[in-house]
């Protein structure tokens, strides 16, 4: 097409989807190459494609459609006079099927593709979901099952000192390696300092470090479920104050400590 004319609709939708033959390809390269115009409207037509690839459902031709395009294409041929690129009603024939094999499978490619997409995160956000609740589960039942269990041995940590003195209540059941105290009354320690729970066992071996702790505000403080030996009959639970790390061994002296009552008790 000479003067100001511009790519048919047709053609630049067989450009968009590749499928044009290789002359054609670069006779339409060359023309986009000067005119601004039909660069902005390949630019829409692959919006369009992507659009469509990403939302449609591939659906069978219908009956008759294919002929009845061609007749469309042919009527705009003669009705637009000369034109850049025509094609033969023999061509067109010949790519139509083409374009629409070449749509289908990319309209099926993409779309499963993003179903499984979507499908695979959504899949991984329920097995995390499901493993935190597992996790807190788990442990909110072991929790209920140390405090209610018969053989658990219940333990009040004192000092000799007047009210309000501090205290602590641990609760220890040695077959599963569960242990829960709560002190209350407990000073504040320095930044370099800090308390720390020790299991000592019935049958004489080093004190077992069951976790540290430092005071809320009121003096409250707690230890829950801290990672200790299973099997350790204890004898007694003791206190100290260590620093900022804690310590293999009790450092002197044992500001609070406990005998263990037989289980049951």
């Amino acid at each position: 097409m000479t003067g100001n004319a511009h790519i048919p609709e047709e053609t630049m939708a067989l450009y968009a989807l590749q499928v044009l033959e290789r002359d054609e390809s670069a006779a339409v390269r060359a023309h986009l190459a000067g005119c601004a115009d039909c660069r902005a409207e390949l630019a829409r037509a692959q919006g369009d494609l992507a659009l469509v690839a990403l939302s449609a459902h591939p659906q069978l031709l219908p009956a008759g459609a294919e002929e009845r395009f061609l007749e469309r294409i042919g009527a705009r041929q003669k009705n637009s006079g000369e034109r850049l690129f025509s094609m033969t009603r023999t061509k067109r024939a010949r790519v139509w099927p083409a374009w629409l094999a070449a749509a289908a499978m990319l309209l099926v490619a993409i779309g499963l593709s993003a179903k499984v997409l979507v499908l695979r995160r959504e899949l991984n956000e329920t097995y995390l979901q499901l493993a935190e609740v597992t996790v807190e589960s788990r442990h909110a039942h072991e929790v209920l099952d140390l405090l209610t269990a018969p053989q658990a041995q219940h333990v009040l940590l004192t000092t000799n000192k007047m009210p309000p003195a501090p205290t602590a209540r641990a609760v220890y059941l040695s077959s599963r390696g569960a242990l829960v105290m709560e002190a209350s009354n407990l000073k504040p320690l320095p930044v370099s300092k800090t308390y720390e729970l020790w299991v000592i066992p019935a049958s004489g071996a080093a004190p077992i470090a069951a976790g540290l702790f430092q005071p809320d505000a009121t003096g409250s403080a707690s230890v829950v479920m801290p990672d200790i030996p299973w099997y350790v009959p204890a004898k007694a639970f003791g206190i100290t104050i260590e620093n900022a790390g804690g310590s293999t061994t009790p450092t002197a002296p044992v500001i609070l400590a406990g005998l263990a009552p037989a289980p049951g008790d």
